[in-house]
């Protein structure tokens, strides 16, 4: 389960993020971005976060997290669509010279404190 070197990463970010003179943080709400390429079960995700967050400022947080499309860009004639099966050809000019803009990210977008 990869979810778990996944969910380390996220946490290790989002507790360096925390402010060091804050005095006993506490984090709400994590949210993410995952891309539908990433291979990131969602359950799983979350079900690693409320193991490695106990007894850490991130113990409880919510993940709210927002799948992000595949998206492909044509080298050859520009056009940009988005994907939702496994073939990568301009649906425009039938080339295949593609890359990807989006689609295996994840990221941090933001997080929420609890107010002291």
């Amino acid at each position: 389960m990869h979810e778990m070197g996944i969910a380390e990463q996220l946490v290790k970010i989002a507790m360096d993020s925390i402010p060091e003179d804050m005095s006993d943080p506490k984090v709400e709400i994590l949210n993410l971005r995952i891309g539908k390429l990433a291979s990131v079960v969602e359950h799983s995700l979350t079900f690693c976060f409320e193991i490695i967050t106990k007894d850490t400022p991130l113990e409880n947080v919510k993940l709210m997290i927002e799948s992000v499309p595949v998206k492909i860009h044509c080298k050859v004639c520009h056009l940009e669509w988005e994907v939702d099966n496994p073939m990568f050809k301009c649906p425009d000019c039938e080339e295949g010279e593609v890359e990807m803009i989006s689609g295996r990210q994840i990221e941090i977008i933001s997080m929420e404190l609890a107010d002291a």
